[in-house]
């Protein structure tokens, strides 16, 4: 038989710091991703002629701050109750029995596991075996497979469980169990949530695996987010493919700048990977942190974050791609002759101030300012007033510079 298994929706989650960066079209239709990942995970199921529908917990973010969260999940699982599909769901952390303290009546196809002591339910018809508890409380402790019964001889018997398995660093130590706590269940798959990166916990026999969650809500939760589609039999080992229903993706674009020698070739570096990964997202919206890094004399006029992360978000309008954030690591080659080291790191720290104090700059700019300015304004070539095209001024100047010391060791 063929199941889907899904995990940490969060329904009606926030992405978080929208405001910042996306516009408003972009901001409202990410407001509404967690919905739309939903009827991307209804419709997946009945494409692919599931029998049954897994939820490992932290269907809900929590509270709902009205009943439209909860009837949205309903007509959901109405759809698949059309359909003639069984929902089988626990809660987790998010939306434990004593958070959510509101309700909405669900269809009759799903089956909302016990919260005080491991559940089995059968679908005869099936010739499946569900096994599952869900959270009582936000902080659960305790080791909550080790109750889980053993399997049903004769049925395809699966588990589910929101769980942070040992070697599942970065999440709350929530239900810990580990790998082989599982493995002695001999079911033919556990259906795990909690962790939101796609992960296989057991490769052999008996396979478990964390779905990851539905859609990304910030820049530390990158890539395709979606489902697993789950081909089982008796006693078989378990058969995975995942299915990506994300409808906006985050990325963190890295950039390696060693040896570019200026500012114009480490933006196009950027400007060429930013097309690259939003070739790879499809029609879906791609969210995006540039890091650069590596070894390059442009480092210290890539210092200036306000600047950069300007100047990335105007390329990334060219490709499509909304960016965050834009953050450099890169670090002035070492030089091994020619250059005293401690000249090239007053440059710069000179390079530094100069982003943050642009007094000396203006003094410099004032006498070309007093005799020319005017016209250069009117004529729209440059303004000597601005701190932007001070500041631009600066970099570039200091960028020659470093480049000129380093020229010999490159």
């Amino acid at each position: 038989m063929r199941i889907v298994h899904a995990a940490d929706i969060h329904l009606d989650s926030p992405l978080r710091g929208l405001s910042r960066f996306a516009d408003d079209d972009l901001a409202q239709h990410l407001r509404l991703a967690s919905r739309r990942a939903m009827e991307n995970l209804v419709k997946l199921v009945i494409a692919k002629d599931a029998r049954a529908l897994v939820l490992a917990g932290d269907i809900y973010d929590g509270d709902w701050k009205d009943y439209a969260t909860g009837q949205f999940f309903a007509k959901q699982m109405g759809v698949l109750h059309d359909h003639g599909v069984p929902v089988f769901m626990v809660a987790g952390n998010h939306d434990a029995a004593s958070v959510v303290t509101k309700a909405v009546p669900l269809p009759r196809n799903v089956t909302v596991m016990s919260t005080d002591e491991p559940e089995l339910a059968i679908a005869e018809d099936l010739g499946l075996a569900v096994h599952g508890q869900g959270f009582a409380s936000r902080a659960v402790h305790d080791n909550l497979v080790l109750s889980y019964p053993d399997r049903i001889d004769g049925l395809v018997n699966v588990g589910i469980l929101h769980t942070a398995v040992s070697g599942a660093e970065g999440h709350a130590s929530y239900a810990p169990c580990s790998p082989a706590d599982l493995e002695r269940k001999a079911y033919e798959y556990f259906a795990l949530g909690h962790v939101h990166t796609r992960r296989v916990v057991n490769q052999n026999h008996h396979v478990a695996a964390f779905s990851g969650n539905l859609q990304g809500r910030h820049v530390n939760e990158t890539g395709p987010k979606g489902a697993l589609v789950v081909d089982l039999a008796v006693e078989q080992k378990a058969v995975l493919s995942f299915e990506p229903l994300d409808v906006a993706r985050w990325e963190n674009v890295q950039v390696d700048a060693t040896g570019l020698r200026s500012v114009d070739d480490v933006y196009d570096a950027v400007e060429r990977r930013l097309g690259e990964d939003r070739a790879a997202t499809g029609d879906r919206p791609l969210l995006a942190r540039v890091t650069i890094s590596g070894n390059t004399v442009t480092a210290g006029a890539l210092s200036d974050r306000i600047r950069l992360t300007e100047t990335v978000r105007s390329l990334a309008e060219r490709t499509g791609v909304t960016v965050e954030k834009a953050v450099s690591q890169a670090r002035a080659p070492q030089t091994g002759s020619g250059v005293d080291d401690r000249l090239l790191d007053a440059v710069l720290r000179r390079s530094r101030e100069l982003t943050e104090d642009l007094g000396p700059v203006h003094e410099v700019a004032s006498l070309p300012d007093r005799d020319f300015g005017s016209e250069l304004r009117k004529s729209g070539l440059l303004d000597l007033r601005d701190d932007n095209v001070l500041r631009r001024i600066a970099s570039t100047a200091l960028e020659d510079l470093l480049a000129k010391m380093t020229s010999e060791v490159n």
